[in-house]
C-alpha cells in the first residue's frame, strides 16, 4: 500500500477525533494517538500479508467513508421489528453510535453492567481501562489499529461474580447513511462462574459504508460465555469484525458465526485458552453473487487439558468466493490438548470458489489434533436417492443445499435468533421443497 493511501483517513482525524468518546481521558488519547501512528505508518492489510493473501481490502481505500455527524436516523422502526430480539437486553448502536430511545436496557440484575462504551468511558473508567486493548494489540494488523483510534461507540457488558443471566444480551448494529463509517468498539467481562449470552446483529441500509467493529471478550475461571453473530449487511457494504478471547482455567466459550451479507466481510476470530477450558467454533457463510466473506480463526492452547471444537461450514453460488483459514496453535506446555476442526464447503456454481487453509502447529507432545476439509458440489447419488422418492432435481437440490446449512442453524438455542436466523438463510436460495413449517 502506498504512503499517499494510507494517508487518506489519517488526515481527516483531526476533524474526526472530536466526535469520539474519552476526550477528558489521558490513557485513552495516549491508546488512540499509538494506534494512529500504527495505522498510518502500514494502511490496511493487504494481500502481502500471509493472513491477508485471499482477501484484498483495496477497494475500501478506493472511497474515503466518513463518521455521520447525526448520531441517530429516525427511520430504523422496520430495522427493529425485524432484528431486535424480544426476549433480551437490547443495545442499539445507528450509523456507530448509541442510541438509548431505541434502546432496552431495564431489569438488570445487581451488580450486572451493560452499558453503551461511551458512557462506561463516564461512569466506569478505570474498569475499561484495564481491558481495553488487552486481548489485541495494535500491532495485530491495520484494522484493530483503525478500530482503536476511530471508534465511536460500543457495547460494554460486566458480569460479576455467579451471576447467571436469564435473557441474551443484543447488540444492535443499523446503519441508514450512505458513505458512512461505523467503528465500534466492545468489551465483555464475565467474572469467575458467571453465565451469559450475547448476540451481535449487523445490518443496514442498501448503501455503501464500512463497519469495523472489534470485540475483547474476558472470561473468567469457570465461567461460561456464549457469543452469536449475525452479519447481514447490505452487499454494497464493507465489513471487518474482530472476536479476541481471552479465557481463564476450566473457562468455557462459544461462538455461532453468521456471514450472511457484504461485498466484502472479513471475521477474525482468535482466543486464548487457559489451563482445561473450552472453547467451540461454529460458523456458516453464505455468499450469491460477486460476495467475498472470509473467516479467519485462530485457537492458541496455551496450557495443558484444554479442548477446542471447530466446525465451519459455506454454501457459495455465482461468482460468490469464501476463504476460511483455521489456524491451531498448540504450545509446549499445552499436554493433553484436544482439539478438532473441520470445514465444509459447497458450491452451487462453477463459477463460485473457495480457498480454505486448515493449520495446526504442534509443539506438545502429548495431545490429539485434527482437521478435515472438504470442497465439492452436491451429491449425484443424494440427488438421485431424492428423484427415486418421486421429488423432481430441483426441488431434491434445494432440499439438500438446505439441510447442509441449517445444521448450523440449528445450533442456536435462543429461538427468537434461530427464526431470524433461519429467515436470512431461506432468503438467500431457492425454497421451492423447503416448507418453513415443517423447521
Amino acid at each position: 500500500m502506498s504512503a499517499v493511501t494510507a494517508s487518506r483517513y489519517p488526515a481527516e482525524y483531526e476533524s474526526i477525533a472530536p466526535l469520539l468518546p474519552g476526550q477528558n481521558l489521558p490513557w485513552l488519547q495516549q491508546l488512540r494517538s499509538e494506534a494512529l501512528q500504527a495505522f498510518s505508518a502500514k494502511g490496511f492489510p493487504s494481500p502481502r500479508e500471509e493472513e491477508w493473501r485471499y482477501t484484498n481490502v483495496s477497494g475500501i481505500e478506493k472511497k474515503l467513508f466518513s463518521v455521520p455527524a447525526s448520531q441517530a436516523d429516525s427511520e430504523v422502526d422496520d430495522w427493529l421489528k425485524a432484528y431486535q430480539l424480544a426476549d433480551a437486553w437490547s443495545v442499539v448502536l445507528v450509523n456507530g453510535r448509541f442510541s438509548a430511545e431505541l434502546s432496552t436496557l431495564n431489569g438488570l440484575p445487581d451488580g450486572v453492567s451493560i452499558l453503551s462504551l461511551a458512557d462506561a468511558l463516564a461512569t466506569q473508567a478505570a474498569q475499561v481501562q484495564s481491558h481495553l486493548g488487552q486481548a489485541v494489540a495494535n500491532s495485530e494488523h491495520g484494522f484493530v489499529a483503525f478500530n482503536t483510534a476511530w471508534f465511536s461507540d460500543g457495547l460494554f457488558v460486566h458480569v460479576p461474580p455467579k451471576q447467571v443471566l436469564a435473557k441474551p444480551i443484543q447488540l444492535l448494529h443499523i446503519v441508514t447513511q450512505a458513505d458512512a463509517l461505523a467503528t465500534t468498539r466492545n468489551t465483555i467481562i464475565i467474572d469467575e462462574s458467571a453465565q451469559a449470552s450475547v448476540v451481535e446483529t449487523f445490518v443496514g441500509a442498501d448503501n455503501a459504508y464500512l463497519t469495523a467493529a472489534v470485540t475483547e471478550v474476558f472470561v473468567g475461571q469457570n465461567a461460561d460465555l456464549t457469543l452469536y453473530k449475525m452479519q447481514s449487511e447490505s452487499e454494497k457494504a464493507y465489513h471487518f469484525g474482530g472476536i479476541y478471547i481471552k479465557q481463564e482455567r476450566d473457562a468455557r466459550f462459544a461462538h455461532h458465526n453468521f456471514a450472511f451479507g457484504g461485498l466484502l466481510a472479513r471475521s477474525d476470530i482468535h482466543a486464548d485458552l487457559g489451563h482445561a477450558s473450552e472453547c467451540v467454533l461454529n460458523g456458516l457463510y453464505l455468499g450469491v453473487k460477486r460476495q467475498h466473506i472470509d473467516n479467519h480463526t485462530r485457537i492458541n492452547h496455551l496450557k495443558p487439558y484444554g479442548i477446542s471444537r471447530e466446525t465451519y461450514k459455506g454454501v457459495l453460488d455465482d461468482k460468490a468466493r469464501g476463504v476460511f483459514q483455521g489456524r491451531v496453535i498448540v504450545f509446549e506446555d499445552a499436554q493433553k490438548t484436544d482439539s478438532q476442526m473441520n470445514n465444509r464447503n459447497l458450491l452451487l456454481s462453477v463459477d463460485a470458489e473457495v480457498d480454505t487453509k486448515p493449520q495446526l502447529e504442534i509443539y506438545a507432545d502429548d495431545v490429539k489434533c485434527g482437521h478435515g476439509v472438504t470442497v465439492g458440489q452436491l451429491d449425484d447419488k443424494s440427488v438421485f436417492y431424492l428423484q427415486s422418492r418421486c421429488i423432481d432435481e430441483e426441488t431434491a437440490r434445494n432440499m439438500l443445499t438446505f439441510a447442509f446449512a441449517n445444521e448450523m442453524v440449528d445450533k442456536i438455542s435462543i429461538k427468537s435468533l434461530h427464526d431470524n436466523v433461519l429467515e436470512q438463510v431461506l432468503a438467500r436460495f431457492p425454497q421451492q421443497g423447503v416448507d418453513k413449517e415443517w423447521l
